[in-house]
């Protein structure tokens, strides 16, 4: 089969010489490679010249060859594998020829393609060039925007920064320009103009501000600082002139100095400005006004107190007119005239109204006006309107100092007292003078009562500014009110019957004395109760009990000693329930005194016709609580 192969091979050339050399060269070149390609599809890798021949592999191989389907197809055929195998080799030498008439056919256009593909290659050659341009200009673009970013991003550091530094620099600026609107203002404008007072304002801005700087050694501070100056000593002079000639103004007779006040008040911030930038000043300010004011209430209220002693009662009562003084007793030559009845220094009557809201915040009295009415009015009245008066300007004037002058605390008590302490003062003492000569316990315990409304009043206010002045005057006034009550206390204690008259069944004076006192103090007594004044009224019953025991004692039947002492208690009675409450401690004892005088009478009236049958009946009574009735029932038996 090899043999077969070559000669094919050999014999090749000689079929296609017409041809030209090319065409020649290029079928040889054909033939050889056939005749391999035969070779290599016939024995593969078999070798049997080798000594490395094995059996197994041999085996293999035809075994594979074997498996091929042209071989198996040649196989079930019976065809001869020589002559089948020159047909194939005919065949290939056919379709070579065939191939090689195509390929010189088509040789122009391979050349033709040839030059194409030259071209392209040469021009891909300058796109790959163009190309790696690109990419190199890609790459020193993507640098360059790296770096724009970057300088993007310190760009708007910096721009942040430049807008932070010009927001403080503009602020800066802003409080450092003194604006030539303010000068003018400052300088020509009148204080009381509201632009003067916005001018003012910002000034003091710019000076605490340039204090700031200062402290700071900012060098922009100096270019500011002379007109800064300037512009507040000259505001400084304005304004103390201003304020001067509103407290020089309160000074002039017959002024109503809350108006002056109301006017400060609107300019507090004048104050708080010589404060803030020249406390000289604003002490000079503060010591007039001090100075001023103490004169001015002092003035008043001096002026005040004493015009309302004019319109006082003239008749009040003295050492003597005390509850268990006899009406017939007889003084000296020299001594006073008695009041015309004591019974009105121990009754309330409208006196109480002092204490209802509507009389104890009531206008004040008007001296002159009641002058010319000829009125007059008891002690507690002309107290109630001088305290009233007392209370209604220190409030306001405590308020004022604690706006203007802004301050609070022990502070403004201060600068209060500085102020009212004189008017104060001469108030205690004209008080003490008073109350060591007063003899009238029920004006004594008003006054108290006032008093303490007023406290109330004055804490419901906040204001704390008269606390101390009311407790001096509560310790003036307890004191006096306990003597009174003790000196009326001896003076029931100490009384002899037999120097009251004539004996009397009908209520006794003194005790319708007792019986007014006691209900004025009762109900006085019950919106603000004091456990010494309920133990000292106490000690008083118990002295006017003693006493009516001593006056029916006077009389010498047991029936005009029970008629004596029934009319009595029953008036007491009668007068405690009308005037203070029906609970009170006096009510309730003397109810139990009526009722056992009253029961004893009915005895006493009852004894002569049926003093056997009251006898039985109480000894029953008596057996009865004891349940003892078989012994009533046994009396019964043996009695006839």
């Amino acid at each position: 089969m090899a043999e077969g192969t070559a000669t094919a091979a050999g014999a090749g050339p000689d079929v296609n010489t017409a041809g030209n050399p090319t065409e020649v060269a290029m079928a040889y070149l054909q033939d050889e490679k056939t005749e391999a390609d035969i070779a290599n599809l016939n024995l593969g890798e078999l070798d049997i010249t080798t000594d490395e021949f094995i059996l197994d592999e041999v085996d293999i191989h035809i075994q594979a060859n074997l498996e091929d389907d042209l071989v198996k197809e040649a196989l079930k055929t019976g065809v001869d594998l020589r002559q089948y195998s020159k047909q194939v080799e005919a065949e290939l030498q056919r379709i070579e020829q065939a191939s090689i008439k195509d390929y010189i056919k088509e040789s122009q256009n391979i050349a033709l393609l040839h030059n194409q593909i030259t071209a392209c290659d040469s021009i891909l050659e300058r796109m790959e060039g163009m190309l790696s341009g690109f990419q190199s200009d890609l790459s020193s673009i993507s640098s360059e925007i790296q770096t724009l970013q970057q300088q993007s991003v310190s760009m708007n550091v910096r721009l942040k920064n430049r807008q932070a530094v010009r927001s403080h620099l503009s602020q800066l600026v802003d409080e450092l320009v003194v604006p030539g609107a303010m000068i003018s203002t400052i300088l020509d404008s009148p204080v009381t103009e509201q632009e003067f007072l916005e001018q003012l304002h910002e000034l003091n801005t710019k000076i605490n501000f340039a204090k700031e700087l200062s402290f700071r050694e900012t060098l922009a501070c100096s270019d500011i600082q002379d007109i800064v100056d300037r512009l507040k000593l000259k505001a400084v002079s304005k304004i103390r002139e201003f304020i001067l000639q509103k407290i020089y103004s309160f000074r002039k007779p017959m002024t109503n100095y809350q108006i002056p006040q109301n006017t400060l008040l609107k300019y507090r911030f004048f104050y708080q400005f010589l404060l803030a930038n020249e406390r000289t000043v604003a002490k000079e300010i503060r010591d007039e006004y001090v100075d001023t004011m103490s004169k001015i209430y002092y003035s008043y209220f001096k002026s005040y107190s004493g015009r309302l002693l004019k319109v006082q009662y003239e008749e009040v009562a003295d050492k003597d007119d005390l509850m268990g003084v006899e009406d017939t007793a007889k003084k000296g030559f020299f001594s006073k005239p008695s009041l015309k009845s004591r019974n009105t220094i121990f009754t309330l009557g409208q006196r109480g109204a002092i204490l209802s809201p509507a009389e104890l915040e009531g206008p004040i009295l008007v001296p002159h006006t009641a002058q010319r009415g000829d009125s007059r009015y008891p002690y507690e009245t002309l107290f109630r309107s001088q305290h009233y008066a007392l209370l209604d300007n220190g409030c306001r004037e405590y308020l004022f100092l604690s706006d203007f002058f802004m301050v609070a605390g022990n502070s403004a008590l201060d600068l209060f007292n500085s102020i009212m302490g004189k008017t104060l003062s001469m108030f205690l003492k004209s008080m003490s003078t008073y109350v060591s000569d007063c003899y009238d316990s029920i004006a004594v315990f008003l006054c108290i009562h006032i008093i303490l409304r007023f406290r109330a009043i004055t804490a419901k206010r906040n204001i704390p500014a008269l606390d101390k002045y009311w407790e001096a005057v509560l310790e003036l006034l307890w004191p006096r009110f306990e003597l009174i009550l003790e000196m009326n206390i001896s003076s029931i204690r100490n009384t002899d019957p037999q120097k009251l008259g004539v004996l009397d069944t009908r209520p006794h004076y003194i005790t319708r004395r007792y019986a007014e006192f006691s209900s004025a103090i009762v109900s006085i007594n019950q919106t603000f109760p004091n456990e010494r004044t309920n133990a000292l009224l106490g000690q008083l019953q118990i002295e006017v009990e003693n006493f009516v025991l001593k006056m029916a004692a006077e009389f010498p039947s047991r029936r005009d000693q029970l008629i004596f002492l029934i009319n009595n208690y029953d008036m007491m009675l009668s007068v405690l329930m009308e005037r203070a409450a029906d609970d009170s401690k006096e009510v309730e004892g003397f109810q139990q005194l009526l009722l056992a005088r009253t029961q004893e009478f009915i005895e006493e009236i009852l004894s002569p016709p049926f003093g056997g049958m009251i006898a039985f009946v109480k000894e029953a009574e008596a057996l009865m609580e004891k349940g003892q009735l078989d012994r009533l029932k046994n009396d019964e038996v043996s009695s006839p």
